[in-house]
């Protein structure tokens, strides 16, 4: 072989040790700097990576909806992501709202606010936001509270006392009556049981299963703000009342040993001697049962029931320290008849007491304090005055609109 010869081979020896070094480059995937040739399969024009797309955030409603009902649910949903954060704002007050497992959407959980301006924000957690604004309708007909008994600031009441709450409009229809009665929140410092009971379309009352610990506060929260209580009716305002629970005072008359009993936090503070309804008619009967004091007037005037002016059993009186516990006209009530009083049975149906001992109890009477009467044949009715005690629980929930058996 002449010196040609090795000059012509010398670049193809080169040319293999390339081509060699390129195909070893080929088979690796692991080395820095180097950059994988795809599979045959994957090859071609759309071998590029794609970013993956963003995801699509939706609200409901829909950005500048106007006259949107109260009890609609906002609804945000993200399609191709997971949500970070939802805020729906009125006014500077966040709604309420939960997300699910996946975090993929958010109800709303609490009723919009009537004739109100929301905005919706959300964002997903890559970054993507999206927004809404929209207006909630204004009532044809305003639902609110119009009074809470007893809620007197810095008055204490007895343990049997009830939360009798009026609306200033009718609620007739039972769906109406269920979205209220959700709506109505009772919180005690020692916790109790007990239930709603609507006497009316405008009247709601909560009586707890036993009565209440003394002394203790009890806080009621009325959250109508956007709750439907009827076609075109929605609660415009939350109220909250402070409501205390005082002594434990207990009273005990037994008409036929004409005596009273007088307990507070269950120790004998006092007995007394009384008269108690004469029984010749069923209005001058007592009535029996558990009764409650509803008020209190020193005097309070007494008109005889049914009886015109000149009738022999007519009478129009003024008298002292009067404690009401029904709705028939029976009070405990100071009587200067003390010859009668632990004796005989006189009056028209009240239980009365010698005039000191009666303005003692009148000093001392909270409303919602118990008083217990027995030995007559006229039973109270438990909707004679706050006489609700007597019924069982067990017949008194079935007053509330959300019990099965409710009329």
């Amino acid at each position: 072989m002449n010196a040609g010869d090795r000059r012509l081979r010398t670049p193809l020896t080169g040319l293999a040790v390339a081509a060699t070094a390129l195909l070893v480059a080929s088979c690796s995937s692991g080395s820095a700097g180097t950059t994988p040739v795809a599979d045959s399969k994957d090859a071609g024009a759309g071998s590029a990576q794609t970013a993956p797309a963003a995801p699509v955030i939706k609200i409901s409603p829909a950005e500048g909806s106007q006259d949107v009902r109260p009890g609609k649910k906002v609804v945000v949903t993200a399609d191709g992501g997971a949500l970070e954060q939802v805020t729906v704002e009125s006014d500077g007050e966040q709604l309420e709202g939960e997300f699910d497992a996946a975090r993929t959407k958010w109800v709303s959980t609490t009723p919009l606010k009537p004739s109100s301006d929301y905005t919706v924000s959300a964002r997903t957690a890559d970054g993507t936001t999206a927004g809404s604004s929209f207006t909630t309708l204004k009532p044809k007909i305003e639902l609110a509270v119009a009074d809470v008994t007893p809620a007197v600031k810095g008055e204490k009441v007895g343990v049997g006392a009830p939360i009798i709450v009026t609306f200033n409009q009718p609620i007739t229809a039972k769906a109406g009556k269920a979205n209220v009665e959700r709506a109505l929140q009772v919180e005690s410092e020692t916790p109790v049981e007990g239930a709603w009971r609507w006497i009316d379309d405008k009247t709601v009352i909560y009586r707890t299963a036993k009565f209440w610990e003394p002394h203790q506060k009890v806080t009621f929260t009325a959250h109508l703000e956007g709750v439907q209580g009827g076609k075109d009716m929605y609660g415009t305002k939350d109220l909250t009342k402070t409501i205390r629970i005082g002594a434990e005072q207990i009273s005990t008359v037994d008409t036929r040993k004409k005596t009273m009993i007088v307990k507070r936090d269950g120790k004998v503070v006092k007995k007394m001697l009384i008269s108690a309804g004469m029984a010749t008619t069923r209005a001058y009967t007592t009535t029996s049962g558990v009764h409650l004091v509803m008020g209190k007037s020193n005097p309070e005037r007494m008109i005889s029931p049914g009886f015109p002016k000149g009738h022999p059993e007519y009478y129009d009186v003024m008298i002292n320290h009067a404690v009401r516990f029904s709705n028939s006209g029976e009070y405990v009530h100071a009587k200067n008849n003390v010859w009668a009083q632990g004796r005989r049975n006189v009056s028209h149906g009240c239980i009365n007491a010698r005039p000191d001992q009666a303005r003692w109890f009148y000093g001392i009477a909270q409303r919602g304090d118990v008083i217990v009467i027995k030995g007559t044949d006229r039973q109270i009715e438990w909707n004679n005055g706050w006489s609700y005690w007597e019924l069982s629980f067990k017949e008194w929930k079935k007053g509330s609109a959300l019990s099965a058996s409710s009329s």
